[in-house]
């Protein structure tokens, strides 16, 4: 089998192409790049999912028989303890063993590269030429592997990103749902000596993930709901399989979209903690980002989705501040050039003491300052007629949709129609699932609900 990289990793299904054997080949061409840049010191870490310890000892294992140092942590991490540890702890390279979101018969490696994010297109590349084409240097041979997790320093760092004091002032509860990963008990850590009681539920392994994707969406999300209503908490907290997405639940028990998380996140840290710099979101994110740089007079720079497009802009730009997609990873470059959903979570949380407002208040004066945003994301299985159609589509882009006339084409990912009142429509192909994604956001829900059904009738 020929193995590729996508979006944010190579990802397979366990036993099928994830094997030992494809993983040790993918771990012996990364240790090969890696020497030829005169590399020496790796980072290897690994999430909740079947068998991830054992995947990851064995890169462990190929690693330190390539004549590399190897930390490999006891217990397993969040992605981003990974790249914190390898920017910030002096590692030349890191190496995630995870799938992130995807459903459980999948597992996956991810590499991180020296500067802490993930690598770089062309660094993926030449790991991928490698691939079933060298041989080990020497035996293969268990060693004396480091053992740091260096999740209290991690826990600290992110501590240090918001300001404890506010979270000292007033008593509230926030229920947190890990969704069985490895971020489990990461949030109550972080908020101890505050008034902030944390509830946590899912927060146990299990490779099953409790027979769902741990996806941090609105599906998935029910008993995190139920929960805050339950307890009376002040919101729910939800992250991914590997902890770099978040996901929030207000008062009321009502999940906020990942897109207007972005737009909270932004405003806090422009006005809030007077952060000067630009801003970079996928072509999926909310329109509300381009108001609100609007209104600020502050740079916005829009890329193709998927955090590694954004960590081309940071890699070029060091006055970027803050970067996002609407799957809800928001990055926050300053602590690294990665995703992290603790740090989301407490500026989100330090946003609403700071404010003293609800979750749902903070979002009702949102779309009082910059107008309603309603959105909702579409999966279609992927089929050869549905791919050439979004082939033509894009050669020759429909003028108008649902009655609106489209103001402006995108084709940096897929087909992006953006209409005379901001809405938009964004089409494309998943980079780690056979899927055809469809993205709409509108200024009313019944306007988003028409255009997407009218989106879905073009690839009947």
């Amino acid at each position: 089998m020929v193995i590729k990289f996508g979006t944010d990793g190579w990802r397979a299904v366990i036993a099928k192409d994830f094997t030992f054997e494809n993983v040790s080949k993918v771990a012996l061409a990364h240790a090969e790049v890696l020497r030829r840049r005169n590399l020496k010191r790796v980072f290897i870490g690994y999430d909740n999912r079947f068998l991830s310890e054992n995947f990851a000892r064995e890169v462990a294992t190929i690693f330190y028989s390539e004549g590399f140092e190897v930390n490999l942590p006891p217990k397993a991490v969040t992605t981003p303890l990974v790249s914190w540890a390898v920017k910030h702890r002096g590692f030349d390279g890191g190496v995630m063993i995870t799938a992130s979101h995807n459903p459980p018969v999948y597992n996956g490696y991810k590499i991180k590269e020296g500067f802490g994010g993930a690598a770089t297109p062309e660094f993926i590349s030449e790991v991928e030429s490698f691939i079933g084409k060298v041989s080990p240097k020497g035996s293969i041979q268990e060693g004396s592997l480091k053992e740091q997790d260096f999740t209290e320093e991690y826990i600290n760092a992110v501590r240090n990103g918001v300001n404890l004091e506010i979270f000292r002032e007033k008593v509230i509860k926030v229920v947190h749902d890990p969704m069985f990963g490895s971020s489990a008990g990461y949030l109550r850590r972080a908020l101890e000596n505050t008034k902030v009681t944390v509830c946590e539920i899912h927060a146990y392994r299990d490779p099953l993930f409790g027979g769902r994707a741990p996806e941090p969406v609105e599906k998935y999300a029910r008993l995190l709901m139920e929960k805050v209503r339950a307890e009376g908490a002040f919101c729910g907290i939800m992250n991914d399989g590997d902890g770099d997405r978040v996901a929030l639940i207000d008062e009321k028990g009502n999940f906020v979209n990942s897109q207007l998380v972005f737009a909270l996140l932004m405003l806090h840290l422009l006005e809030n903690k007077k952060l000067k710099g630009a801003i970079v979101k996928t072509v999926s994110t909310t329109y509300l980002a381009d108001r609100i740089a609007k209104h600020l007079g502050v740079e916005l720079i829009e890329t193709p989705v998927g955090f590694k497009h954004i960590n081309a802009v940071l890699r070029q730009r060091e006055d970027v501040i803050f970067g996002g997609e609407e799957s809800g990873g928001y990055g926050f470059p300053q602590f690294t050039p990665e995703r992290d959903g603790l740090l989301s979570a407490l500026n989100l949380l330090e946003l609403f003491l700071l404010k003293d407002k609800t979750p749902s208040q903070m979002v009702e004066e949102l779309f009082k300052r910059f107008g309603r945003a309603f959105y909702k994301r579409i999966d279609l299985t992927v089929e050869p007629k549905r791919k050439e159609k979004l082939k033509e589509f894009i050669k020759s882009p429909p003028t108008s949709l649902g009655g609106l006339k489209v103001r402006e084409v995108k084709t940096i990912d897929g087909l992006k129609l953006v209409f005379e009142n901001d809405g938009w429509l964004l089409i494309r192909p998943s980079g780690t699932e056979p899927l055809l994604r469809i993205y709409c956001e509108m200024p009313q829900e019944k306007l988003r609900d028409e255009v997407l059904k009218e989106a879905q009738k073009l690839f009947s």
